[in-house]
């Protein structure tokens, strides 16, 4: 059985209070420490602020040796899909290949219309979520050298290194 830590770090949580967490996790030997990607509390005053999940889990990449690192989940509308890849890809290398990448179609509009972020109807939001997931593994499994060309209904990457 692995043993997985999750926090909710928009409830209210300091980067130092999540690197202990991480550090505690690796050292009290489970196996991974997982985020959530959002941006408001829903409930209490989720000070001192909104963090941002991918930010944190690169700087964890680095403080930590052992532990998977991951998202549970990132918001497909609130990440392009070709900058996801890169940023997912980036956090993974930075942590020796130790991040995985959990991904939803996003379901909290409070926290879309707080941040300017666009909140379109469930049905174009999984419509979304399955062109990212094309784009995402088609980067990702591109030959290096050779480049990667997808148009869709909600995204168009054209001879993208991958």
């Amino acid at each position: 059985m692995k043993v997985r830590i999750f926090v909710e770090p928009q409830q209210g949580a300091t980067y130092e209070q999540l690197l202990a967490v991480a550090r505690a996790t690796e050292a009290g030997g489970f196996d991974a420490f997982f985020r959530s990607d959002h941006y408001l509390s829903m409930g209490g005053d989720g000070l001192p602020g909104p963090t941002d999940a991918w930010v944190t889990l690169a700087a964890l990449a680095r403080e930590t040796s052992r532990i998977r690192l991951g998202t549970l989940v990132s918001s497909a509308t609130f990440r392009w899909p070709g900058v996801l890849a890169i940023t997912v890809a980036q956090v993974d290398a930075m942590s020796g290949g130790r991040v995985e990448l959990g991904l939803g179609t996003g379901w909290y509009d409070g926290e879309h219309t707080a941040y300017g972020i666009p909140f379109p109807a469930l049905g174009e939001r999984f419509e979304r979520l399955e062109e990212q997931l094309a784009i995402l593994t088609g980067l990702w499994s591109t030959p290096v050298g050779e480049k990667f060309s997808y148009s869709g209904a909600h995204y168009s990457l054209a001879d993208s290194p991958a």
